[in-house]
């Protein structure tokens, strides 16, 4: 959804205060595709500030899906997001802004603003660095891939210390047919 700032950036300086529907269905990140299952409306007030910088605030409510790190089944995670940001306008010369505490803005082309792109931004900023569907899940096997959350599986446990390997061949060795 575009937003047109042409009326906070003119003279009068007027703000923007709207609610808009999110229309943010798959979240891409350098990690992959997520579906965004439920989203609430995007409220969204834009202040013009002095020296052509730009106040955005905005408030928004999604659910995505993201697999658990350990099983890979979807967990359904929610973002609250609550945006504060602080930006320069379309202003030519960037000498005339000072730099310092002013948000990158890759969602303000020329006179518009992406709402759908500042949501994406704030949702790779809350991004969760680990996502599991429950704290004692047992992950997958990885020798046949069987879920171990949903049964157990007969492969050989081989995950153990390749110090102990020569110790494992002795028992192997001596196994009783």
């Amino acid at each position: 959804m575009l937003i047109d700032l042409s009326n906070v950036l003119s003279e009068p300086h007027r703000s923007v205060d709207e609610t808009v529907p999110c229309e943010l269905k798959i979240f891409r990140n350098g990690l992959g595709e997520y579906p965004v299952t439920e989203s609430s409306n995007v409220h969204v007030k834009i202040n013009y500030m002095e020296n052509g910088k730009l106040q955005i605030e905005g408030t928004c409510k999604l659910t995505v899906e993201i697999p658990c790190d350990r099983c890979l089944e979807p967990v359904a995670t929610v973002f609250e997001l609550n945006i504060s940001r602080i930006t320069k306008g379309s202003v030519t010369d960037e000498s005339e802004v000072e730099s310092e505490d002013l948000d990158e803005a890759n969602y303000i082309d020329g006179y518009t603003l992406d709402v759908d792109q500042l949501i994406s931004s704030e949702i790779l900023i809350g991004w969760p660095t680990k996502i599991l569907c429950s704290e004692d899940c047992k992950g997958i096997c990885n020798v046949c891939g069987q879920n171990l959350n949903q049964g157990t599986c007969n492969c050989e446990d081989t995950s153990l210390d390749p110090r102990m390997s020569v110790i494992r061949d002795v028992f192997k060795n001596f196994k009783e047919v």
